[in-house]
């Protein structure tokens, strides 16, 4: 077995010797002799497959026990499955990167702008049950909701459900509060007549609020965020009011049957109670 220097091994590999000595630090590769009186380290030729591979994860934005891992089972169908897993952590990350930069071009644009004092009519009405088809899931995120809508579509075409097209989909919110994932959320198709539950689908009756807040929302699913914000100023305002759940969400417009965002139209509906005032 032909033995290379550290600094040999670091020339012939293009690893540097600080990453070498790392990789011996961390375990992922161990020299193939140690020099009992020096402590030089000295590698193999038969070693460089493995250090290829370190490289490869590493690359793959893996960290040292992820490579660890990797390298123990290495085999077609583990490391198959691990690269897939990989690939749709970054695909997330690119999302929520997009997301900000999103969230930070709408910044510079609002600059100078009060966009948060922007006023939404709220006005108040009352919201009959209606006989509806519905999926209801914890989803890991919002910008998940459309494969909800997905499945319930689906599942109407392959059961043939009579559905009411001139009334929109309602979206409901059963989350007490905001939350960034594992939200609570089912949608809802109204149906000429209910059916019997089945394949995850259910048939049911939505509940009768007498008294929702409502508000229309026009542009892209962002502007809703600040439609919240102007309803806090309305509670504020009439502070006989409070704020009950679920929330709902009636799409008027969006993806399904507009192109641009900014043509999107989304009522926003949040069900009130009344304060009971204690009296003495």
């Amino acid at each position: 077995m032909t033995i290379f220097k550290i600094g040999e091994f670091s020339k012939l590999t293009q690893v540097s010797i600080r990453m070498l000595r790392y990789y011996d630090e961390t375990g992922l590769l161990k020299p193939a002799q140690i020099d009992k009186l020096t402590g030089y380290r000295h590698y193999s030729v038969e070693q460089i497959p493995d250090l290829q591979k370190i490289i490869l994860l590493r690359d793959l934005g893996y960290n040292v026990a992820e490579i660890a891992v990797a390298l123990s089972n290495w085999n077609d169908g583990f490391l198959t499955e691990q690269l897939k897993q990989k690939r749709r952590e970054i695909e997330n990350t690119i999302r929520q990167e997009k997301e900000r930069l999103a969230k930070m071009d709408a910044a510079l644009s609002s600059i100078g702008k009060d966009e948060i004092s922007k006023q939404y009519n709220f006005m108040l009405k009352q919201v009959p049950s209606y006989p509806v088809v519905s999926v209801r899931r914890v989803i890991p995120n919002y910008f998940c909701e459309g494969e909800l809508w997905g499945e319930l579509t689906s599942m109407i075409t392959c059961e043939k459900i009579d559905i009411a097209p001139q009334i929109p989909g309602i979206a409901i919110y059963h989350d007490q509060e905001f939350k960034e994932e594992d939200v609570d959320v089912e949608v809802c198709l109204v149906v000429r007549h209910l059916g019997r539950n089945q394949s995850g689908i259910a048939h049911s009756q939505t509940e009768q609020v007498d008294l929702m807040a409502c508000a229309m929302v026009y542009g892209p699913f962002e502007n809703i965020k600040n439609a919240y914000l102007s309803f806090a100023k309305w509670l504020t305002e009439h502070s006989v009011y409070r704020m009950a759940v679920p929330s709902r969400q009636i799409c008027h417009r969006n993806y399904w049957n507009e192109t641009s965002p900014d043509q999107y139209l989304t009522e926003i509906q949040i069900p009130l109670g009344k304060f009971i005032q204690n009296r003495t």
